[in-house]
């Protein structure tokens, strides 16, 4: 079907975006032709902004528009936990829970040799850096629960056993409120591994 081509960019723009297909591309688009002048032109100002002020922390990793960011700032955690995980949107994640008072470790990213990336490709020899440097007691691996996410989490294992450091794995498992029958092997079976004493 034939757009006008200022419709085509913008279709092209929505489908380099995770999750849009074609079909929901062409609707965006169209729901932004809808939209006021004033709203596209916030929506544009903001994706702008997002891409030219935020950056990545220098310790952590995590997304910021400060540096170092404010959970690196805040004095008042403890120095002594470090949970790596992959995302920024993780960090988010764990801080929603509020249960967690330690540090973070942002990887962007798991080791994926069929994707042709390696331990160097990501935040592996910073948080290695960091180790070093800071009075580190436990760390924790927060990495996804799928073949890359546990491949990260063994090799920085191996890693950083030796130094003596505590090194924990988040477990994985059975959702609350989920049926012991829906659940599949691996799932229950990780349930199992991960199950502590009450």
């Amino acid at each position: 079907m034939y757009y006008p081509e200022p419709i085509s960019k913008l279709i092209d723009s929505f489908t380099k975006l995770p999750g849009i297909g074609p079909k929901t591309a062409v609707r965006l688009a169209f729901f932004v032709l809808n939209m006021k002048e004033d709203d596209v032109l916030d929506f544009s100002k903001a994706l702008v902004s997002a891409k030219r002020e935020l950056t990545h922390c220098t310790v952590c990793g995590h997304i910021t528009d400060q540096d170092p960011c404010p959970i690196c700032q805040d004095e008042l955690r403890d120095n002594s936990i470090i949970c790596v995980v992959q995302d920024p949107k993780d960090v988010i994640a764990m801080e929603k829970m509020k249960e967690f008072n330690g540090r973070y470790h942002v990887l962007h990213g798991a080791i994926s040799p069929m994707d042709g990336v390696g331990p160097e490709d990501i935040n592996v020899p910073a948080l290695l850096n960091r180790l070093k440097d800071e009075e580190v007691e436990e760390l924790i691996l927060a990495t996804n629960p799928n073949i890359e996410g546990e491949a990260t989490a063994m090799y920085i294992s191996r890693l950083v056993k030796p130094s003596g450091i505590r090194i924990t794995r988040i477990a994985h498992g059975l959702p609350m409120g989920g049926d012991l029958e829906y659940a599949d092997e691996v799932t229950l079976s990780k349930a199992l591994e991960g199950r502590r004493e009450l």
